[in-house]
């Protein structure tokens, strides 16, 4: 794999895996994932593992307790809501109150589980065949919608019950089942219920318990997790309280402290609308953490990536299809670009929505005139609809309802050509989109729904590796009035795109964007990209004033010798190297974080720390297949070629169609010799992606000397997949030379030439035809616009115009 199978010139492409950003596996259970805020472990030198951050759970917390005795009707409010009851401990009463038994066991598999909760200590039982085992139940998670059940298990870990209870249908289901996506253009399948995703020290606790701190042991994979009290308290929001329980108590009953030593995050406070809606959307985003130091009036991007639609929980419209909390899609609402509108403006402190009596009244401060005017807006009875049915309609998953808070009129042309729901038909169930599109349309003379369905397009063609509107992607990307969330969206996909206008334009986002979001995206694709443009710019950009900019920028620098950095942004390279190590600390619980960091110590040469990475990350999730691969790499890279193969054949045992794997393990066995098991592993490449140009390149290469007439249809292939490429161009040129088809060289090259290729084998390798051909003048001609190709250098101009000498002093 380092020097791959070499043909005439041709290297075989290395397929490696990098990705900070963790994408869409199996889900399950709708925890937030990515939020872990305690504490960060910072490492002066590039510490080799991930450890423990520093218990600071006390640092100033006493709990929602002491607040009572000044704030009794807030500590009531609080007490009884989602938020304060985010966890509880299960007991008896509990359950007499809020469920009902469940009669009829739930089959997963082979297995069945019921649970008991008239028997003292509630508990659910696993039955397989005549085996029985119980499993008490300790915590409860939830409550508006769905009630999750904790268990404690070996090594500390507390793991989600496989059984669940739906508030509103006052029913037991499957937990994982519950998760299944459906996806319009591929499978899922639910995780089983141990899985680490159902871990709850793992992916869910940080929005439920409050001051918590993790007490992970990496090295025996334990924990000892403990937390302030169950539920969100109100130091979450407000910060630790001892300071102004101090100085109100100082000043004492009846006076008021100039400085109360709290803090309350709203506008009218002095925070802004950003770090209002970042203390709430450290729980209500789909993202991942890359600190554990949040504190209210925090930025969230000083803290959280977050995802956007290039994953497919999201339709390409941004509508939700998998549970995506709110973040997102409240940062595509036109409502909220003023930056006046925010997260309290229509919820409290304690989430209850404010308007739920007049729900009309959270939009007619900002919309008087649509409220004068509510039938000719909507076309419907005031006493009919309300504005957020139409705004925000609500759609379910996994038996929890959510509101779509990016507050667009209804788009039933999106539900044509996407799939994604709209508010029409929500409540219009009898009837189909094209209904609603025809009303929609003759109700407004203006497209409004036009924008949104050709950037959704554009990303639709993205996902599914379709460049041909590649110009039009690119255009929007550098629209001054773009949507920041489209943006990141195709920059994201864009990953997958090799062509170099992108760099170009990804390079300007990353020097000029306002959103630190889409800076920080930019910088992550460039670092695919590296090249005496690109490495200054993301150089640079390890001084951007938001640290997840930052850490976007430098994982791949590590790889750029020293000399090529800028020596005024050397020290920043440094610096954010060490903040890019922390950040992989925050959750050393994570495979994904051993994963990052692996291909940083790899990137950087120390391959031996790479190893340990990945295998940690293999260890703690054996069925993700990253790590596997660019754990073969590393091996590789220090000869162990055996261990490589074996790496990516237990990724292959895995996922059967995992392109990454075959076509990796090709490489490897084309360095090997063993041509006949790499032409096997690049023929099934093909078979499970029948765009991948890289396999059908490389067979071209592998079967030439034995199949020839098979070799030039693989050319066929790649050129097909890859016009532009002038290296298959080449290559297949040079296939049809040798089986003496001069006259489709020419045709295939001519082209490449035209437009002044780089390519100096091309020029080589058509002049060359054309003297066997006998036409001198076309050889010369092609020498002569060689020779005048500025992109070449001095001494290969002047190999081309010993030729044209030679050729005209015949």
């Amino acid at each position: 794999m380092k020097k791959s199978l070499k043909k005439n010139g041709n290297l075989m492409k290395l397929l490696n895996c990098r990705s900070g950003l963790k994408g869409h596996r199996k889900w399950g259970l709708s925890c937030a994932l990515f939020i872990a805020f305690a504490a960060i472990f910072f490492c002066a030198n590039l510490s080799d593992s991930l450890a423990e951050p520093e218990d600071r759970s006390d640092s100033g917390y006493l709990g929602s307790s002491q607040c009572r005795s000044c704030h009794e009707k807030f500590y009531q409010l609080w007490g009884s809501s989602h938020h304060g009851l985010a966890m509880q401990p299960y007991t008896e009463s509990f359950a007499e109150k809020n469920l009902k038994p469940q009669l009829d066991e739930i089959v997963i598999g082979k297995i069945r589980y019921r649970a008991v909760i008239d028997e003292g200590p509630g508990f659910v039982i696993e039955s397989e065949s005549q085996k029985q085992k119980k499993y008490p139940i300790l915590h409860i998670l939830g409550g508006k919608n769905v009630y999750y059940f904790l268990t404690p298990l070996e090594k500390g870990h507390l793991q989600t019950l496989p059984v669940a209870y739906d508030v509103n249908k006052q029913q037991w289901f499957d937990t994982a089942a519950s998760g299944v996506r459906h996806f319009p253009d591929r499978t899922d399948e639910a995780v089983h219920w141990t899985d680490r995703e159902y871990t709850f020290n793992t992916s869910c606790y940080a929005c439920h318990v409050s001051q918590l701190v993790k007490n992970y042991d990496p090295k025996t994979d334990t924990y000892n997790t403990q937390w302030k009290e169950p539920g969100i308290n109100c130091e979450t929001c407000h910060g630790p309280a001892d300071e102004h329980v101090r100085v109100c108590r100082q000043a004492g009953e009846g006076n008021v402290p100039k400085d109360m030593k709290l803090k309350t995050i709203t506008q009218s406070r002095g925070f802004t609308g950003h770090q209002v809606d970042s203390a709430c959307s450290t729980c209500h985003a789909k993202g991942m953490p890359i600190t554990n130091e949040f504190i209210p009036g925090d930025d969230f991007f000083q803290h959280c990536d977050l995802v956007t639609l290039e994953n497919p929980d999201f339709y390409p419209d941004g509508r939700d299809l998998g549970e995506n909390y709110t973040f997102t899609s409240w940062r595509m609402s036109p409502c909220t670009q003023s930056g006046k509108l925010d997260c309290v403006s229509c919820h409290t402190s304690s989430g209850r929505f404010r308007f739920k009596d007049k729900p009309n009244d959270a939009c007619i401060s900002c919309h008087p005139a649509k409220d004068k005017n509510f039938q000719a807006h909507t076309h419907h009875e005031k006493s009919v609809v309300q504005c957020i049915q139409c705004h925000m309609p609500m759609t379910d998953f996994a038996r929890m309802n959510r509101s779509d808070h990016s507050m667009r009129p209804p788009m039933p042309s999106a539900t044509i050509q996407f799939q994604s729901p709209n508010a029409c038909n929500l409540c219009h169930k009898d009837k189909d989109a094209k209904w609603a599109d025809g009303h929609v349309r003759q109700w407004h003379k203006k497209d409004y729904q036009k924008p949104t369905l050709e950037t959704a397009a554009l990303i639709d063609q993205a996902r599914k590796g379709d460049w041909k509107n590649l110009s039009e992607m690119l255009a929007y990307l550098q629209q001054k009035d773009k949507y920041e969330i489209f943006a990141n969206s195709l920059i994201r996909l864009l990953i997958n795109n090799d062509d170099p206008r992108i760099a170009v334009v990804l390079t300007e986002l990353l020097k000029n964007d306002p959103s630190p979001l889409v800076r920080s995206s930019a910088a992550n694709v460039l670092g695919y990209r590296l090249d005496e443009k690109t490495i200054p710019a993301l150089a640079k950009a390890t001084e951007d004033a938001y640290r997840l900019v930052r850490i976007r920028a430098v994982p791949s620098l590590p790889s750029v010798p020293e000399r090529m950095i800028p020596a005024d942004h050397r020290n920043a390279v440094k610096n954010a190297s060490q903040e890019y190590v922390a950040s992989m600390a925050s959750r050393p619980d994570d495979a994904m974080s051993h994963y990052n960091l692996g291909n940083f110590y790899r990137d950087g040469g120390k391959l031996k720390q790479a190893i340990g990475s990945y295998e940690t990350a293999i260890k703690l999730q054996k069925d993700l297949i990253l790590p596997y691969v660019n754990a073969s790499f590393a091996y590789n890279l220090l000869g162990d070629n055996d261990t490589a193969a074996e790496r990516l054949k237990q990724a292959i045992a895995i996922d059967p169609n995992s392109i990454a794997a075959h076509l990796n393990l090709a490489m490897l066995y084309g360095e090997m010799g063993q041509r006949d098991k790499a032409a096997r592993e690049f023929r099934t490449t093909f078979k499970i992606d029948s765009r991948s140009a890289v396999a059908t390149y490389n067979l071209c290469i592998l079967l030439a000397e034995t199949k020839p007439q098979e070799s030039i249809v693989w050319g066929r292939k790649a050129v097909q997949l890859q016009p532009k490429n002038a290296r298959y161009a080449y290559t297949l040129a040079f296939y049809l030379h040798r089986a003496e088809q001069s006259d489709k060289v020419v045709a295939l090259l001519q082209p490449f030439v035209d437009r002044h290729t780089t390519e100096v084998d091309i020029y080589m390798l058509l002049a060359g035809v054309y003297e066997q051909m006998g036409d001198r003048s076309a050889a010369i001609k092609v020498y002569e616009t060689a020779a005048e190709n500025k992109q070449l250098s001095e001494q290969v101009h002047s190999g081309f115009r010993m030729h044209i000498q030679r050729l005209t002093s015949q």
